[in-house]
């Protein structure tokens, strides 16, 4: 029996969380305990002095967003407090399917967090690159674009057109040369697929 792998609930609680136990892919903390975000089965990774919990589905996706994680996401809604977008990379892995996650409007910059307006940093379409937060709640992942690196890389003017960065705020149709308020990334790694990422307007 000890061989055969312990299976899993959403919601279930798994381990205190400690010194030596940790939540890992597929959990959650809360209340100084581990919790599954999945159904699925338990594996225990050890990781220097750490013991890592993770949940894996099995036949299905596992890599999912883990805390500290960079991630490319496409925003789809936003308000007065938070941009809700569709996460659709970890890393260079490209998801079979998209996690649903929520920027909050003192999650966009590092400063003046009390002057932020969510519609000057980020519109529905956009694409970013964003740093997975502590995960708190099960199914659901809070991003941060707060870091100099990450904010929006892909952006498309009301015409359709690409933008272009013309500052750290500020993105340009180059057809119309109308400037629209972004919190754009001030580095576009290498490794971004530009062609395969604005295909996922289509999607």
């Amino acid at each position: 029996m000890k061989n055969e792998p312990l299976i899993c609930l959403p919601g279930q609680r798994l381990s205190i969380c400690d010194e030596i136990y940790t939540a890992g892919q597929g959990t959650y903390r809360r209340q100084g305990y581990i919790y599954s975000m999945l159904a699925g089965t338990v594996e225990i990774v050890q990781k220097d002095d750490l013991k890592v919990i993770e949940v894996h589905r099995r036949g299905e996706q596992t890599v999912i967003p883990s805390q500290g994680d960079v991630v490319t996401a496409q925003v789809y809604l936003i308000n007065q407090q938070y941009a809700r977008c569709l996460i659709k990379c970890i890393g260079r892995t490209v998801l079979r399917s998209p996690f649903r996650a929520i920027i909050r409007r003192d999650s966009i910059r590092a400063t003046e967090k009390d002057k932020i307006e969510v519609y000057k940093s980020f519109r529905p379409g956009d694409i970013i690159l964003a740093r997975v937060l502590p995960i708190t709640e099960a199914h659901s992942y809070q991003l941060a674009t707060a870091e100099n690196e990450l904010g929006v890389v892909i952006a498309h003017s009301e015409h359709g057109y690409p933008m272009v960065p013309v500052s750290w705020t500020e993105m340009q149709c180059p057809k119309s040369l109308v400037k629209e308020p972004r919190k754009v990334a001030k580095v576009i790694p290498e490794n971004i697929d530009m062609q395969g990422l604005s295909l996922m307007d289509e999607d």
